[in-house]
């Protein structure tokens, strides 16, 4: 597994992960979205999951018990770190598990993570395997171009979505001022709606949306008030 092969089964799990979490959507809201971050139809946190599954996990395919448990902690790390770091930059809590069982900080919670741990026992057996006998069928010099023509697409959507999910923080310190999370949100997903389609999308891919204050902002406009 080069570069180029590992890029494309990142791109092959992140198309992958769009269409589950499309269909989780439609079953339960019975609506098309396009979901996740990025414009076009990918998700990137499944794709480096996918990559860091076959580079990390393949080694317990032996015993399908401590893979399963294996896959649950890969995925839990990866997705509570992807939720902090994007609250972080961006001022927003984009998913929030808080109403489900067994949750950890409204960021993972135990349900997902079942379903990560049969993902990653599926990606060991099965999809990686595929994927790999599929590469092995077409030239290095296809793979390559291939891979770049992909990344460069990659790179762009990339520069694009992260410009627009910016519009968030800009927005959310806008408000600062406003006091109740709630009240803070409603405004956010006002100015937002009323902004470019792109802009638009986010907020219907993630209905659940929250807008976030770090605590020193808050403390520093406690103090400004004393």
């Amino acid at each position: 597994m080069n570069l180029n092969r590992l890029f494309l089964l990142f791109m092959c799990y992140s198309v992958i992960g769009w269409f589950i979490e499309v269909i989780h959507v439609f079953l339960s809201d019975k609506k098309l979205i396009n979901r996740g971050f990025l414009i076009g139809p990918y998700c990137p946190i499944y794709g480096l999951g996918g990559v860091l599954t076959a580079i990390i996990l393949t080694k317990y395919k032996d015993n399908v018990i401590v893979l399963f448990v294996m896959s649950m902690f890969l995925f839990a790390v990866l997705e509570y770190f992807t939720s902090y770091l994007m609250e972080k930059l961006f001022k927003a809590r984009w998913w929030d598990y808080s109403n489900y069982r067994f949750n950890l900080n409204g960021r993972v919670c135990l349900e997902n993570l079942i379903l990560f741990g049969l993902l990653g026992c599926i990606a060991v057996y099965v999809t990686n395997p595929c994927f790999i006998w599929l590469f092995s069928l077409v030239s290095s010099t296809t793979l390559k171009t291939i891979a770049i023509v992909l990344f460069i697409f990659f790179i762009c959507d990339l520069f694009l979505s992260l410009k627009i999910i910016n519009s968030f923080k800009n927005t959310t310190l806008c408000f600062v001022k406003k006091d109740n999370t709630e009240e803070l949100t409603k405004k956010v997903k006002e100015i937002l709606l009323s902004k470019s389609v792109l802009t638009k999308r986010l907020i219907v891919a993630f209905p659940k949306f929250k807008a976030v204050i770090d605590s020193h902002i808050k403390n520093k406009k406690f103090h400004k008030k004393s």
